[in-house]
Protein backbone atom coordinates (compact mmCIF):
# COMPACT_ATOMS: atom_id res chain seq x y z
CA UNK A 1 0.00 0.00 0.00
CA UNK A 2 1.12 3.65 -1.06
CA UNK A 3 2.09 5.81 2.02
CA UNK A 4 -0.54 8.48 1.59
CA UNK A 5 -3.34 5.82 1.33
CA UNK A 6 -5.10 7.33 4.19
CA UNK A 7 -4.62 10.64 3.83
CA UNK A 8 -6.67 9.94 0.64
CA UNK A 9 -8.97 7.51 1.98
CA UNK A 10 -9.54 8.03 5.89
CA UNK A 11 -11.56 11.29 5.86
CA UNK A 12 -14.88 9.95 7.43
CA UNK A 13 -13.80 6.66 7.90
CA UNK A 14 -15.71 6.03 11.49
CA UNK A 15 -19.04 6.50 9.44
CA UNK A 16 -18.58 2.62 8.47
CA UNK A 17 -15.70 1.57 10.61
CA UNK A 18 -16.86 0.56 13.80
CA UNK A 19 -15.92 -2.15 16.51
CA UNK A 20 -17.64 -5.13 16.52
CA UNK A 21 -17.91 -6.47 19.79
CA UNK A 22 -17.98 -10.12 18.86
CA UNK A 23 -14.95 -9.76 16.81
CA UNK A 24 -13.66 -7.61 19.76
CA UNK A 25 -13.58 -10.37 22.49
CA UNK A 26 -11.64 -12.71 20.53
CA UNK A 27 -9.01 -10.10 20.51
CA UNK A 28 -9.37 -8.73 24.31
CA UNK A 29 -9.38 -12.85 24.69
CA UNK A 30 -5.97 -12.96 23.04
CA UNK A 31 -4.77 -10.39 24.83
CA UNK A 32 -5.11 -12.16 28.14
CA UNK A 33 -3.96 -10.49 31.42
CA UNK A 34 -1.89 -7.62 29.89
CA UNK A 35 -2.81 -4.54 31.55
CA UNK A 36 -0.50 -2.81 29.33
CA UNK A 37 -1.23 -2.56 25.47
CA UNK A 38 0.35 -0.93 22.47
CA UNK A 39 -1.97 -1.21 19.47
CA UNK A 40 0.14 -0.17 16.46
CA UNK A 41 -1.89 1.37 13.60
CA UNK A 42 -4.63 2.06 15.57
CA UNK A 43 -6.86 4.34 13.53
CA UNK A 44 -9.41 5.64 14.89
CA UNK A 45 -9.58 3.82 17.99
CA UNK A 46 -11.57 0.84 17.26
CA UNK A 47 -10.62 -2.36 19.20
CA UNK A 48 -8.57 -0.73 21.85
CA UNK A 49 -9.77 -2.64 25.15
CA UNK A 50 -11.36 -1.36 28.03
CA UNK A 51 -10.11 -0.69 31.26
CA UNK A 52 -6.37 -1.12 30.39
CA UNK A 53 -3.51 0.84 29.80
CA UNK A 54 -3.75 1.57 26.14
CA UNK A 55 -0.97 3.72 23.99
CA UNK A 56 -2.03 4.14 20.29
CA UNK A 57 0.39 4.31 17.32
CA UNK A 58 -0.84 5.79 14.08
CA UNK A 59 1.15 6.92 10.82
CA UNK A 60 -1.93 9.31 9.51
CA UNK A 61 -3.09 12.66 11.32
CA UNK A 62 -6.03 12.41 9.59
CA UNK A 63 -6.82 8.64 11.48
CA UNK A 64 -5.85 10.25 14.72
CA UNK A 65 -8.13 13.17 13.87
CA UNK A 66 -10.97 11.12 14.13
CA UNK A 67 -10.18 9.39 17.59
CA UNK A 68 -12.83 9.55 19.66
CA UNK A 69 -12.96 11.86 22.98
CA UNK A 70 -11.57 9.63 26.15
CA UNK A 71 -9.77 7.83 23.72
CA UNK A 72 -6.42 6.24 24.63
CA UNK A 73 -3.62 9.09 23.88
CA UNK A 74 -1.98 8.57 20.41
CA UNK A 75 1.33 9.15 18.84
CA UNK A 76 1.87 9.21 15.49
CA UNK A 77 4.28 6.56 14.37
CA UNK A 78 5.65 3.57 12.35
CA UNK A 79 5.18 -0.11 12.68
CA UNK A 80 8.76 -0.76 11.48
CA UNK A 81 10.19 1.83 13.89
CA UNK A 82 8.50 1.88 17.23
CA UNK A 83 9.19 4.77 19.24
CA UNK A 84 9.42 3.17 22.37
CA UNK A 85 12.23 1.05 24.65
CA UNK A 86 12.45 -2.61 24.88
CA UNK A 87 9.94 -4.23 26.72
CA UNK A 88 7.15 -1.40 27.29
CA UNK A 89 4.55 -3.02 27.14
CA UNK A 90 3.06 -6.10 28.15
CA UNK A 91 1.10 -6.60 24.95
CA UNK A 92 1.59 -5.21 21.92
CA UNK A 93 -1.64 -5.83 19.49
CA UNK A 94 -2.40 -5.15 15.27
CA UNK A 95 -5.78 -5.15 13.45
CA UNK A 96 -5.81 -5.43 9.99
CA UNK A 97 -2.87 -3.22 9.66
CA UNK A 98 0.41 -5.20 9.31
CA UNK A 99 -0.45 -5.58 5.77
CA UNK A 100 -0.10 -1.99 5.12
CA UNK A 101 3.26 -1.75 6.69
CA UNK A 102 5.78 -0.97 3.98
CA UNK A 103 8.61 -3.45 5.75
CA UNK A 104 6.21 -5.86 7.50
CA UNK A 105 9.34 -8.31 8.67
CA UNK A 106 10.46 -5.23 10.74
CA UNK A 107 7.35 -4.39 11.95
CA UNK A 108 6.74 -7.84 13.34
CA UNK A 109 10.32 -7.56 14.66
CA UNK A 110 9.44 -4.17 16.42
CA UNK A 111 6.36 -5.61 18.14
CA UNK A 112 8.44 -8.30 19.41
CA UNK A 113 10.97 -5.89 20.72
CA UNK A 114 8.49 -3.78 22.72
CA UNK A 115 6.22 -6.76 24.02
CA UNK A 116 7.11 -8.52 27.46
CA UNK A 117 4.51 -10.99 27.23
CA UNK A 118 2.85 -11.52 23.70
CA UNK A 119 1.48 -9.82 20.96
CA UNK A 120 -1.75 -10.37 19.34
CA UNK A 121 -3.00 -9.81 15.41
CA UNK A 122 -5.96 -10.04 13.58
CA UNK A 123 -5.87 -10.39 10.01
CA UNK A 124 -6.85 -12.63 7.17
CA UNK A 125 -4.14 -14.99 5.86
CA UNK A 126 -3.39 -14.57 2.54
CA UNK A 127 -3.77 -17.74 1.84
CA UNK A 128 -7.43 -18.22 2.15
CA UNK A 129 -8.26 -14.76 0.12
CA UNK A 130 -9.97 -16.73 -2.56
CA UNK A 131 -12.72 -17.85 0.14
CA UNK A 132 -14.69 -14.74 -0.29
CA UNK A 133 -16.98 -15.13 -3.02
CA UNK A 134 -16.38 -11.17 -3.90
CA UNK A 135 -12.34 -11.73 -4.69
CA UNK A 136 -13.05 -15.26 -6.62
CA UNK A 137 -16.18 -14.12 -8.76
CA UNK A 138 -15.87 -9.90 -8.95
CA UNK A 139 -12.54 -8.58 -7.78
CA UNK A 140 -9.79 -11.60 -8.99
CA UNK A 141 -7.48 -8.68 -9.08
CA UNK A 142 -7.11 -8.61 -5.42
CA UNK A 143 -4.93 -11.97 -5.47
CA UNK A 144 -2.50 -9.81 -7.56
CA UNK A 145 -2.09 -7.01 -4.51
CA UNK A 146 -0.74 -10.65 -2.45
CA UNK A 147 3.07 -10.69 -2.92
CA UNK A 148 3.39 -14.31 -4.44
CA UNK A 149 5.29 -15.99 -1.18
CA UNK A 150 1.97 -14.81 0.77
CA UNK A 151 0.01 -16.71 -1.45
CA UNK A 152 1.32 -20.38 -0.20
CA UNK A 153 -0.86 -22.35 2.40
CA UNK A 154 0.94 -21.90 5.73
CA UNK A 155 3.11 -18.90 4.72
CA UNK A 156 1.49 -16.36 6.91
CA UNK A 157 2.29 -18.96 9.81
CA UNK A 158 5.77 -19.29 9.03
CA UNK A 159 6.56 -16.02 8.92
CA UNK A 160 5.07 -15.16 12.04
CA UNK A 161 6.51 -17.92 14.21
CA UNK A 162 10.43 -17.26 12.60
CA UNK A 163 9.86 -13.35 13.65
CA UNK A 164 7.52 -14.10 16.86
CA UNK A 165 7.96 -17.76 18.27
CA UNK A 166 5.09 -20.26 18.50
CA UNK A 167 1.85 -18.74 17.67
CA UNK A 168 -1.33 -19.86 17.72
CA UNK A 169 -4.49 -18.93 15.33
CA UNK A 170 -7.99 -18.73 16.79
CA UNK A 171 -10.03 -18.24 13.62
CA UNK A 172 -12.40 -15.36 13.54
CA UNK A 173 -15.80 -16.25 11.64
CA UNK A 174 -17.37 -12.86 10.60
CA UNK A 175 -20.87 -12.33 11.74
CA UNK A 176 -23.51 -11.75 8.91
CA UNK A 177 -24.57 -8.49 10.59
CA UNK A 178 -20.57 -7.54 11.40
CA UNK A 179 -20.63 -3.64 12.24
CA UNK A 180 -17.02 -3.32 11.19
CA UNK A 181 -17.06 -2.59 7.79
CA UNK A 182 -14.06 -4.06 6.20
CA UNK A 183 -13.48 -6.04 3.31
CA UNK A 184 -15.35 -9.32 4.43
CA UNK A 185 -18.28 -7.53 6.67
CA UNK A 186 -20.75 -7.57 3.94
CA UNK A 187 -20.87 -11.26 3.00
CA UNK A 188 -24.39 -11.70 3.45
CA UNK A 189 -25.11 -8.33 2.39
CA UNK A 190 -23.94 -7.73 -0.93
CA UNK A 191 -25.93 -4.65 -2.21
CA UNK A 192 -23.63 -2.85 0.34
CA UNK A 193 -20.84 -3.21 -1.87
CA UNK A 194 -22.27 -0.76 -3.96
CA UNK A 195 -22.11 2.04 -2.18
CA UNK A 196 -19.38 4.32 -2.77
CA UNK A 197 -19.21 5.62 0.95
CA UNK A 198 -18.68 1.87 2.14
CA UNK A 199 -15.92 1.25 -0.81
CA UNK A 200 -14.28 3.80 0.90
CA UNK A 201 -13.85 2.47 4.03
CA UNK A 202 -11.29 -0.36 2.18
CA UNK A 203 -8.42 0.08 1.58
CA UNK A 204 -9.07 -2.60 -1.08
CA UNK A 205 -11.20 -0.63 -3.42
CA UNK A 206 -8.68 2.78 -3.61
CA UNK A 207 -5.78 0.18 -4.04
CA UNK A 208 -7.37 -1.79 -6.80
CA UNK A 209 -7.25 -0.39 -10.62
CA UNK A 210 -10.87 1.87 -10.84
CA UNK A 211 -11.75 0.36 -14.45
CA UNK A 212 -12.13 -2.84 -12.27
CA UNK A 213 -13.63 -1.66 -9.44
CA UNK A 214 -15.91 -0.75 -11.57
CA UNK A 215 -16.75 -3.21 -13.52
CA UNK A 216 -17.16 -5.47 -10.23
CA UNK A 217 -19.57 -3.09 -8.95
CA UNK A 218 -21.76 -3.00 -12.16
CA UNK A 219 -21.25 -7.10 -12.77
CA UNK A 220 -22.87 -7.47 -9.05
CA UNK A 221 -25.52 -5.00 -9.55
CA UNK A 222 -26.47 -6.80 -12.20
CA UNK A 223 -26.08 -9.66 -10.86
CA UNK A 224 -28.34 -9.04 -7.72
CA UNK A 225 -31.08 -7.36 -10.23
CA UNK A 226 -31.27 -10.59 -11.59
CA UNK A 227 -31.43 -13.19 -8.95
CA UNK A 228 -28.34 -14.96 -10.26
CA UNK A 229 -26.17 -13.67 -7.16
CA UNK A 230 -29.04 -15.00 -4.94
CA UNK A 231 -28.87 -18.36 -6.67
CA UNK A 232 -25.51 -18.83 -6.46
CA UNK A 233 -25.04 -18.22 -2.98
CA UNK A 234 -28.25 -19.14 -1.81
CA UNK A 235 -26.49 -21.27 0.97
CA UNK A 236 -25.30 -18.07 2.80
CA UNK A 237 -28.63 -16.52 3.77
CA UNK A 238 -29.22 -18.86 6.60
CA UNK A 239 -25.66 -18.76 8.56
CA UNK A 240 -25.09 -16.44 11.34
CA UNK A 241 -21.30 -16.30 10.78
CA UNK A 242 -18.56 -17.61 7.83
CA UNK A 243 -14.80 -18.28 7.98
CA UNK A 244 -13.34 -16.00 5.48
CA UNK A 245 -10.04 -16.70 6.70
CA UNK A 246 -9.34 -14.45 9.15
CA UNK A 247 -7.93 -14.84 12.51
CA UNK A 248 -6.54 -14.05 15.84
CA UNK A 249 -2.94 -14.76 15.98
CA UNK A 250 -1.61 -14.99 19.01
CA UNK A 251 2.39 -15.17 20.40
CA UNK A 252 3.38 -15.48 23.80
CA UNK A 253 6.87 -14.11 24.45
CA UNK A 254 9.25 -16.10 26.01
CA UNK A 255 7.44 -19.95 25.59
Amino acid sequence: MEDALYDRIGHGYRATRRTDPRLAQLIWNGLGDAETVLNVGAGSGAYEPPGRSVCALEPYAVMIAQRPLGAARAVQGRAEALPFDDGSFDAVMAVLSDHHWRERQQGLRELRRVARRRVVLFNADPAEANLFWLTAEYLPGFLDLIPLPYRAAGAWQYELERLLGPVRRVPAPIPHDCLDGFYGAFWRRPAAYLDASVRAGISVFAALDAVDVDDAVRELRADLRSGRWDKRHRNLCDRSDLHLGYYVAIAELGQ
